[in-house]
């Protein structure tokens, strides 16, 4: 992955993130974790500006999501926690792809 990119794209996404459609949020954390490409900051204002929507949140948005704090080794307690509750309650609306 092209590091200067990365950045300026965290650098860009970071103070707009509320604007963020949960899909895009789930994508962005997708995009850095894929890349391991190191953005803690990006990812704790991803955390900070998910959790409170994670309702709106589809599954695969949910899976990708843990997924991708996961792949990265960032700590997110808070986000983990918050996609547990949300996820539990739609086990059941999961494809088998998004309980993988």
């Amino acid at each position: 992955a092209a590091p200067a990119l990365l950045d300026a794209i965290a650098a860009a996404a970071s103070p707009r993130l509320d604007d963020f459609k949960s899909q895009e949020l789930a994508n962005l954390a997708w995009a850095y974790g894929k890349s391991e490409h190191a953005a803690p900051a990006l990812l704790d204002k991803i955390a900070a500006a998910a959790t409170p929507r994670l309702g709106e949140f589809q599954p695969q948005g949910l899976a990708n999501t843990a997924w991708a704090f996961a792949k990265a080794g960032h700590p997110a307690p808070s986000l983990f926690e918050a996609i547990t509750l949300a996820a539990v309650t739609r086990l059941g609306s999961f494809k088998p792809q998004e309980l993988a």
